[in-house]
């Protein structure tokens, strides 16, 4: 069996600790990023909130490139300047669009969102003076990360063992490929790197979609007994296989709103909480109380990040959820050309003594 995911920590709740702090904004900017990584070139686009001599910052973390480009064209977003909460600010985009045409995909409204949210938090706490521990009533801990950069279909044994030759223990959340068979399977059982698979089960039409197979999946869940399985698709002819492993099965794709861990095809285990793809500070907070009263373990991903997004992810994992196989490794390991040492987990993070980021995005 895996190492087990605990739930979020009892504590105060986000959403209590932050939703009252004030929040002056009298200027907004948007900034587009761009750097080639190992999966191809990445476009995000960091929101830069200024007021009171202060500046909090965001990253919208939407996949489709040409929405970046546009989102700088378009003069339709709502106007935030004045002064707020973080409660009054959040219910600006309860229920609007903030795309000049109808996204590429639903949860990218929950991406720019959660951008604009993220800097508002920022630049209040900025504002306040007060540094995230305070502000939430938690301790920051060392961060445990694991790496999801691509090492081949199959994976391949060697590339795997380098990158723990750079970042000693290194454990890896693998994507399912179409060539994975018992050969492959057994071979990264022995590299004892396989921390998470995702099976992606739930996604279609897309570069990533994953084949769906039973017997695939039987090789699976029997080979890498240690390993936890995210997203599998499940219906009559994999229910079988899987069943008897729903304690290693855990849920991120379809992870919106907590209505959504209703209607997962098992109880979760575990949960991935990506703060972008739920898009609130509101509904993240929900999550975690939510998780922590059923008992559900927590940890969360990246998207690729570019700039400060990446940070504030695993500033939020190192509170909420600092041991759980939290797919955050620092940006370096998404580079077309790897650095002979990397960051080992777990992860000390400098946190800034105001507002809510790392040192190192200012």
């Amino acid at each position: 069996m895996p190492a087990p995911v605990p739930p979020p920590a009892p504590g105060p709740t986000l959403w209590e600790a932050v939703s009252g702090l004030a929040l002056q904004v009298d200027e907004l900017e948007l900034e587009t990023l761009e750097r080639p990584t190992k999966m191809g070139v990445r476009l995000t686009t960091v929101v830069h909130l200024r007021g009171g001599g202060h500046e909090g910052v965001g990253e919208d973390v939407t996949y489709d490139p040409f929405s970046h480009s546009a989102l700088l064209e378009w003069d339709g977003l709502p106007d935030v300047r004045g002064s707020w909460t973080i409660a009054s600010f959040s219910a600006v985009f309860d229920g609007i669009t903030l795309f000049p045409t109808t996204p590429e995909h639903d949860v990218d409204e929950r991406y720019r969102r959660w951008a604009f949210e993220s800097a508002a938090l920022d630049l209040a706490l900025r504002q306040a003076g007060t540094d995230w521990s305070t502000a939430v009533g938690r301790p920051v801990g060392p961060l445990t990360f694991v790496s999801s950069r691509g090492v081949g279909d199959p994976p391949d044994a060697g590339t795997i063992d380098d990158l723990r030759r750079r970042s000693p223990g290194l454990g890896m959340k693998l994507d399912l490929g179409r060539e994975w068979d018992a050969a492959s399977i057994a071979a990264l059982a022995d590299t004892g790197a396989a921390t998470t698979v995702d099976l992606k089960g739930l996604y279609r039409g897309t570069p990533v979609d994953a084949p769906i197979d039973a017997d695939l999946y039987a090789l699976i869940v029997d080979g890498l007994p240690d390993s936890w399985f995210e997203d599998p698709f499940v219906d009559d002819a994999t229910r079988p296989v899987l069943e008897p492993h729903a304690d290693r099965m855990t849920w991120d794709v379809p992870l919106h709103d907590v209505a959504d861990l209703d209607a997962l095809p098992f109880t979760p285990a575990a949960v991935n909480l990506k703060p972008s793809r739920i898009g609130s500070l509101r509904e993240l907070s929900a999550f975690y109380a939510a998780c922590e009263e059923r008992g559900i373990g927590t940890y969360s991903g990246g998207q690729t990040e570019l700039g400060p997004g990446r940070g504030q992810a695993q500033l939020l994992a190192a509170t909420y959820h600092p041991d759980g196989p939290n797919d955050l490794a620092p940006m370096p390991f998404n580079d077309v050309d790897l650095p002979e040492e990397l960051p080992a987990s777990p992860l000390t993070l400098d946190v800034t003594p105001s507002g809510f980021r790392l040192a190192q995005d200012g």
